[in-house]
């Protein structure tokens, strides 16, 4: 009767840490990237290849990252709030665009809209690695001084934009 104590015993905390697990949200995954700088970056414009966006190009300013892709379906759905969120003007947007076919993403947003200031081509996937991408849509604010400050896994919906991303935001120019 004892042997089966044991194996019991693990299989009962084993079932707990499923249980917790199944509570948390997997868009809350904290980034080991918060409150660190931005992976540096040096990519081709998505509209003019032959010219390239740096991330020393961006220092001095709060902006707002997004990767995404034509492919992605929940890019889709997010790109109403962050044609917006750039109409409104009160922060840039720049585009990481993930591992993507370049006439692809010009044709999407051609079709969507373009909220973008810039977007870059990252084709092989290799600064969304760095940035510690886990899919796209992702969104990472990143203040004056080039620390990325927040980052958002799936789709920005209007409450994230309104009740995490501008908040910050604010705070970070002020």
């Amino acid at each position: 009767m004892k042997r089966f104590l044991i194996p019991l015993g693990i299989f009962i905390v084993l079932v707990g840490f499923l249980a917790v697990g199944l509570q948390l949200n997997p868009r809350e995954v904290p980034s080991p990237l918060i409150d660190k700088p931005a992976p540096p970056f040096m990519l081709p414009q998505l509209a003019d290849p032959q010219r390239q966006l740096s991330h020393k190009d961006l220092l001095g300013q709060v902006w707002v990252l997004n990767v995404w892709a034509s492919w992605c379906v929940s890019c889709r759905e997010e790109h109403p709030v962050l044609v917006e969120l750039a109409k409104s003007k009160v922060v840039p947007l720049y585009g990481l665009n993930y591992k993507d076919k370049r006439d692809e993403a010009l044709a999407w947003l051609t079709k969507f809209g373009n909220p973008y200031a810039l977007s870059v081509m990252d084709t092989d996937g290799r600064i969304g690695i760095d940035y510690g991408v886990y899919g796209v849509p992702e969104t990472y604010v990143i203040d004056k001084q080039g620390v990325i400050r927040y980052k958002r896994i799936g789709p920005v919906d209007r409450e994230v934009l309104d009740a995490k991303i501008l908040p910050l935001v604010r705070k970070l120019q002020g």
